[in-house]
């Protein structure tokens, strides 16, 4: 009997603590969003989340972890979206495009813009953990071309230029530069997608 009491109390707190962490990483998004990666402190995230700053580390060690998860959970969404878009010709690539241009939020976050336009980053370990799984993402869309007879080293370069073209285009649009083409970025993407021609 003691030990069924532990466990639901064990099940309990962890659906507790689950439910606290939940509150940090949203309350950590919007600050995030307001004041960026540098700007941000532990400080700001708990007063958001309505907690004191040691309450945080009771879930997380500081705020790179936290933007690492965020990002970690962001990279996932993609992933899914990217894999669920693979048709065998350039789904997997569009899904890429569609998800940040329905989500540019996460665009930001994924590039560390929060805080402007330049080379930023996490801890070195945590980067790398999180470029792994970008590329994972990446890969998806690299398996689509391979599956459709492009060799592999060709797949990869053209992966990358993709990728370059994509956040290319993401940016012109969310940051109101594409008008001055009168050109909308999908459409753009998509005549970018009929000259790879895969």
């Amino acid at each position: 009997m003691a030990r069924q009491a532990a466990l639901k109390e064990g099940r309990r707190q962890g659906q507790v603590d689950a439910f606290k962490r939940d509150l940090i990483l949203k309350a950590a998004r919007r600050v995030f969003a307001r004041e960026g990666l540098d700007g941000a402190s532990l400080r700001a995230i708990a007063r958001e989340a309505g907690y004191s700053p040691a309450a945080l580390y009771f879930h997380y060690a500081g705020k790179e972890e936290i933007y690492g998860t965020l990002l970690s959970q962001s990279l996932a969404g993609l992933s899914e979206a990217v894999d669920a878009g693979r048709d065998g010709q350039s789904g997997a690539a569009l899904a890429f495009f569609d998800y940040y241009d329905g989500n540019p939020r996460e665009l930001e976050m994924g590039f560390y813009l929060f805080g402007g336009l330049r080379r930023a980053g996490l801890t070195k370990e945590l980067d790398a953990d999180l470029n792994k799984l970008l590329r994972g993402v990446l890969a998806i869309i690299e398996r689509e071309m391979t599956d459709g007879g492009m060799p592999r080293k060709e797949a990869e370069h053209t992966t990358a230029a993709l990728f370059a073209h994509c956040v290319g285009l993401l940016i012109l649009k969310h940051t109101g530069r594409m008008g001055m083409f009168g050109l909308g970025a999908r459409a753009q993407f998509l005549r970018y997608l009929d000259l790879l021609d895969f």
